[in-house]
């Protein structure tokens, strides 16, 4: 559809037609002309603005899924975010990796070709020190990864892989696998460096330390449902969501999570030199008499208050009430 002229442009064109301003025939010669756009073959642009707003739709849905299932294994809070998406060559995004890297190579099957998985080396000792026991605080030098800790971080990387199920659903039925990872980018050349690649990246906030993920996606991968990455497929496929199914999810994976719970049955100050002495046998006395209510803490959260007894020969607390506000 050609450009609409407001009411004052075309009084303007014809003031300037009939003072001869503008010659008509070289108007229609310029109006005849073909326009040629200049297109570069070494960098063809096979992903359309429209395939690329599509996949950052399903990653917007993977970060959500990431996001519920990290802090059951983290055990702190964390978020992801997509903040970027662009198709690039693979030599682009290849030639700005340094050593050492946390490249996962995975495979979708049905789809051909692997996709890669960056994630920052920040990102990985912070994930390493969390389930370790450690803040999740990470190196202020980067070094190379241990095998243990590349195993500690496979674990972690294959259960992101196995998360990208649900968000491709309504596009393909995929069964990913994290085939490998590497730490060397030149032994990470799985994709022809001149390969167009659909690059999102993600923001992974691990408690108070932050990193991108980086996922590539090849256009060959791809390429047999390239026709499926566009809003009206995509909005005509998506089913109606129901609220019972993804409240018991969430009940499910939060059930998951662990947390410590403590009882505490009062409290007592004594001398360095009693603590040493302490022998089998002795008694403390507590601030607390054996009729009172103790305190039990979730976390470092006062939650409730209970009564000290036995259970099955076994030291327990009966649950007396429950403390709605967090002090």
């Amino acid at each position: 559809m050609g450009e609409v002229l407001s009411q004052n442009e075309i009084d303007d064109l014809l003031n300037a037609l009939n003072t001869g301003e503008l010659d008509v025939e070289e108007y229609k010669h310029n109006a005849s002309a073909k326009h040629v756009k200049e297109y570069d073959f070494a960098r063809p642009s096979k992903f359309a603005k429209e395939h690329l707003r599509t996949l950052e739709i399903i990653f917007e849905h993977y970060a959500r899924l990431v996001s519920t299932a990290l802090p059951a294994y983290m055990r702190t809070s964390c978020q992801v975010e997509v903040i970027n998406s662009e198709a690039v060559s693979f030599s682009e995004f290849s030639n700005a990796l340094s050593n050492p890297i946390l490249l996962g190579i995975m495979d979708l099957y049905p789809l051909k070709g692997n996709v890669l998985m960056d994630f920052s080396v920040k990102i990985g000792f912070s994930i390493i020190d969390r389930l370790l026991g450690g803040k999740g605080e990470t190196l202020d030098k980067e070094r190379d990864f241990s095998e243990i800790e590349l195993a500690i971080i496979e674990k972690i990387m294959a259960i992101c892989v196995d998360l990208l199920v649900e968000p491709w659903e309504n596009v393909v039925s995929l069964e990913p696998r994290l085939e490998k990872i590497e730490t060397n980018s030149q032994f990470a050349q799985v994709i022809s460096p001149t390969e167009i690649i659909a690059l999102l990246t993600l923001n992974l906030r691990i408690g108070n330390v932050e990193g991108l993920i980086n996922i590539c996606i090849p256009y060959t991968c791809i390429e047999p449902i390239i026709d499926k990455l566009n809003t009206k497929f995509w909005f005509s496929s998506m089913t109606e969501s129901n609220e019972e199914v993804y409240r018991d999810i969430i009940e499910k994976r939060i059930a998951q999570a662990q947390i410590p719970v403590k009882a505490i049955l009062g409290k007592s100050i004594i001398t360095v030199n009693d603590f040493i002495n302490l022998q089998v046998g002795d008694i403390i006395k507590l601030d607390k008499k054996i009729t009172e209510d103790i305190e039990v803490k979730v976390g470092d959260l006062e939650k409730f208050t209970a009564k000290a007894g036995l259970f099955e020969k076994k030291n327990a607390v009966q649950i007396v009430s429950i403390i709605r506000k967090e002090e």
